[in-house]
Parts: C-alpha cells; sequence; structure tokens
C-alpha cells in the first residue's frame, strides 16, 4: 500500500492541502462501513474515490460533506476541523449525487433559487441564467422538478452543486442516466470549471473511461479500506493492464499488483 501522504512517499506542504483525513473509521452498530482511512488531496487536484459496491465509498464522502460523524480519526477541509469548525467551510463546498432529490413540485428555477438563497449567492438571478446555460437546462426552468427525466434531474442537481462556486466540489456518479454526448458536455464543463476556479474535485464513479479522462490521482477502497492509490497511468502500469477498468476488477477481485507481478513471471 502506498504512503499516506503521497505517491512518491513525500510529505504535503502544510496549506497546500484541500482535503487532509487521518485515520478515519465510521462504525454503525456492528458494521464497520470504513476503517482507518487516510489520506491528503491537493488544492486543484481532481482526485477519483473509487470501489466496488460497499467499499465504503458513500461513507467517506459523506463524512468529508460533514453529514456523518467519524467514528474516530480527524478530517480536516481546507484547513478547518470539519468536527470543530463545519460552519467556516460547508458554504465553500457542495456536492451533487443522482441519489438525491431535490423539492418534486418547485420549479428547477425556485429549487436553485432556494439553494441559491442559501448560500448567500450574491447576483443569483445572472448566476442562474449562467448555470442554465451551461448545463444547457433553459428549457427546464420553467418545468417541476417531478417532470424531468433522469438525465435532466442530473444535470439539474449538477447546476445546484455549482450554484456557490465552490472550492471543494464532491460529485457522487456525476455523468450517471447522461447519454454519451451529454456526458462527454458535463465532463468538459467540469474541466473547465476547474481551471477557471482552481477548486478541488472529488468524485466517486464506476466509469473508468471517465476517471482516467479527468482525474490526476486514483484512492482505491475495497471492505472500507484504501487499498492502493496513484494517478491513473501509474495504477495501469503498476498491474500490467491496458485500463484503469482492468485494474480496479483486479482489486476488486482481491488480485494485486504484486500477485500479477508474480503470475506474469
Amino acid at each position: 500500500m502506498s504512503n499516506e501522504d503521497g505517491d512518491d512517499g513525500t510529505s504535503r506542504r502544510l496549506g497546500m492541502a484541500a482535503i487532509e483525513v487521518h485515520q478515519v473509521s465510521k462504525r454503525f452498530g456492528e458494521v464497520r462501513a470504513v476503517h482507518g482511512v487516510s489520506f491528503t488531496i491537493e488544492r486543484g487536484s481532481i482526485c477519483a474515490l473509487l470501489g466496488a459496491n460497499g467499499a465504503g465509498k458513500t461513507t467517506t464522502l459523506a463524512m468529508l460533506l460533514g453529514l456523518v460523524t467519524p467514528s474516530t480519526g480527524s478530517i480536516r477541509v481546507l484547513g478547518h476541523d470539519l468536527l470543530r469548525h463545519r460552519y467556516e467551510v460547508l458554504g465553500r463546498m457542495n456536492f451533487s449525487s443522482p441519489y438525491m432529490d431535490l423539492p418534486q413540485r418547485l420549479t428547477v428555477a425556485e429549487n436553485l433559487t432556494v439553494y441559491g438563497r442559501l448560500y448567500g449567492v450574491p447576483t443569483l438571478k445572472k448566476r442562474l441564467a449562467e448555470l442554465a446555460s451551461r448545463l444547457e437546462i433553459e428549457a427546464l426552468m420553467r418545468r417541476e422538478y417531478r417532470t424531468l427525466s433522469a438525465g435532466q434531474k442530473t444535470r439539474v442537481v449538477l447546476a445546484k452543486a455549482l450554484i456557490n462556486r465552490p472550492e471543494v466540489l464532491l460529485l457522487d456518479e456525476p455523468t450517471a442516466s447522461l447519454d454519451p454526448d451529454t456526458a462527454d458536455r458535463i465532463r468538459r464543463m467540469l474541466l473547465d470549471y476547474q481551471r477557471e476556479t482552481g477548486a478541488t474535485l472529488v468524485l466517486a464513479s464506476h466509469n473508468m473511461t471517465e476517471v482516467e479522462r479527468v482525474c490526476d490521482r486514483v484512492l482505491m477502497m475495497r471492505g472500507g479500506e484504501i487499498v492502493d492509490r496513484g494517478t491513473p497511468a501509474g495504477l495501469i502500469a503498476r498491474y500490467g493492464r491496458d485500463t484503469l477498468e482492468e485494474v480496479f476488477l483486479d482489486i476488486a477481485r482481491h488480485r494485486s499488483h504484486d500477485g500479477l507481478a508474480a503470475t506474469a513471471t
């Protein structure tokens, strides 16, 4: 397993980290969802959190958002201890997930207006127009949220996630339910947003092609633990595979890169 501070074993400089997680564990009764997880994500990076269903990704994201309190360990976001100073940082973060719903009977514009006011977004009307154009949801703004397709909802929820121009953006399956063309447009938009703002993005995805394309770092989870980490290209080379999807399958099926190397020789 790689060193917790970096793929090359060197410590990251204080103040350069957007997210610092140290020995975090979470139990729900007798169920150990996450165990002894440590990692650092640099500001301005795009990091993928990968693993099979039940690996602990969702629980980890929930703890990064402050929605779930760790049983042990500490989390710092943008230099603040999330447990003690969460309200100093939550306004600088946001998230999207296709598994969350917005109020069904409100229109898209009404939903986004509510969230914009909660975040205290200045010139909110202008910001809504910008997001509607960027995410191509102008025609949806007056429709009730409940009338939208799954793909349309995904774009609206992403608009909600971007409304406050977050410095840290957490994304759970950001292109779920989108056709290939729309998914490609969303990925380009997220990359543009990161370049324009210097924001840090953390995404959980089962789309390995997407991860290879947009992420500069990957954290691999299995059984509530981080079992490997590195750049997409570095992991592919380490496991002697052609794609990140093949690496994902090796890890999910408990095949280590050491074991693969031994088999190859």
